[in-house]
């Protein structure tokens, strides 16, 4: 897609930062969609292994080892997401606002206290 475009806007910078983020988001869902599909045959596989003849045992539902690699998979893939999206998520312009305007009345009060 890029090669198709990117003679078009060969010295715009913009272009150049918004094509390599959307790849970036791109990588990311790429990466949750293997995280989804690879943890769920990992789980279904380890119900299955206690299939013995016509008994079935729900002993892997509840095994620490059934869920260690998604949980261990997805703390990687919650930092992969701070890398693509940023902290701007959580600590956004507005929020920054608030807790300048937050600062700035508290000194305000405090300052008042004393005349």
């Amino acid at each position: 897609m890029y090669e198709e475009y990117g003679h078009e806007f060969k010295n715009d910078e913009s272009f150049e930062i918004a094509y390599r983020k959307v790849k970036r988001i791109r990588g990311f869902y790429s990466h949750l969609k293997v995280y989804i599909i690879v943890n769920v045959i990992i789980i279904v596989s380890s119900f299955n292994r206690d299939l013995i003849g016509s008994n079935f045992r729900d002993s892997g539902i509840f095994d620490w080892h059934t869920y260690t690699t998604a949980f261990y998979w997805g703390i990687a893939l919650l930092i992969h997401s701070f890398t693509v999206f940023g902290m701007d998520r959580f600590f956004n312009d507005e929020w920054e606002e608030k807790k300048i305007q937050k600062y700035m009345d508290e000194k305000k009060s405090n300052a008042s206290k004393w005349e």
